[in-house]
């Protein structure tokens, strides 16, 4: 089993609209409401691919009494909160897709206290944790370096998504791969982190920090990886449009699989891209087209840069 941590889920509700223009009304072509946020979408992909899969994190109200209705066959051990879950909203368009995130509910510290008492009773029956996304208003600054030492210490890997401070405080405490998108390495490192180039540097400088493998996605140009003995570069076989709004979460979702596998890093950093790629044209984020994943995996490769 993977445990999956999403502490600022959110109810996602995606509107497909023809041409999105500001500023003007739209006729709505369809709806779809799930259950969302990084840790979510990328327990969702986990589940599709045949994992077995726990999610935690904080719900509550009546959003998050939807949000728990739509984790299908995800498992649910959610810690009920006072305040109500977010919300976010995905306009998808012909040409490209505008998301809105609202800000999370705030944690009190005794719902802190009852989420690591789930996390840390959870870990026994676990392979991997993946800890993923956000954190809410009232969370610890060092929340995510506190459930990765735990896991730590039960001799579990980890994967950690996140940008910003949480990012630098969580690399002390060693997570086996640190995998921020380049928006994420900027935001810990206060630099523009645009293109490979820029995205090899900020991983050496993070991978420098903690010891582990640390990947970079940069969208559409794939990602790059470094650990203290090699790196490599891996670019998307071809480039796909659609909805690439939870494409890094597949990406993710690859990435704590193959740790929980035990399988070499150039194998997983391939088959990352290549579930990234199939989320793209996936519907909703936090789904992939196995069609398409077939087709890309068969291609794809981890180049050593």
């Amino acid at each position: 089993m993977i445990l999956a941590v999403c502490l600022n889920p959110a109810l996602d509700v995606t509107y497909h609209v023809g041409t999105l223009r500001p500023g003007h009304a739209h006729r709505v072509l369809s709806v779809r409401e799930r259950a969302g946020g990084k840790g979510s979408n990328v327990a969702h992909v986990l589940a599709q691919l045949g994992q077995k899969v726990s999610l935690l994190g904080f719900a509550g109200g009546s959003r998050g009494e939807r949000f728990r209705a739509a984790l299908g066959c995800v498992e649910d051990r959610l810690t009920c909160i006072a305040g109500e879950t977010r919300q976010s909203v995905a306009v998808v368009d012909d040409e490209d897709v505008t998301v809105l995130n609202e800000p999370g509910p705030a944690v009190t510290p005794t719902e802190w206290q009852a989420l690591l008492d789930t996390f840390t009773s959870a870990l026994p029956g676990a392979r991997a944790v993946v800890l993923a996304g956000s954190v809410p208003p009232g969370a610890p600054d060092d929340a995510y370096a506190r459930l990765v030492r735990v896991a730590r210490a039960e001799g579990l890997p980890t994967v950690l998504d996140t940008g910003g401070p949480q990012l630098l405080a969580a690399l002390a405490e060693r997570p086996t791969v640190a995998a921020p998108n380049h928006h994420e390495a900027s935001e810990a490192l206060g630099r523009a982190v645009d293109d490979p180039t820029e995205a090899s540097a900020a991983a050496q400088e993070l991978s420098g920090r903690s010891g582990g493998a640390v990947v970079v996605s940069v969208g559409s140009a794939g990602l790059v990886a470094v650990t203290p003995q090699q790196r490599w570069r891996v670019v998307p076989p071809r480039v796909l449009r659609g909805n690439a709004t939870g494409a890094g979460d597949a990406l993710t979702a690859a990435l704590v699989r193959g740790v929980a596998d035990g399988r070499h890093l150039p194998e997983v950093l391939a088959d990352a891209v290549a579930l990234s790629g199939a989320a793209v044209v996936a519907p909703v984020a936090g789904e992939v087209d196995l069609a398409t994943y077939d087709e890309l995996r068969a291609l794809a490769r981890a180049e050593e840069d």
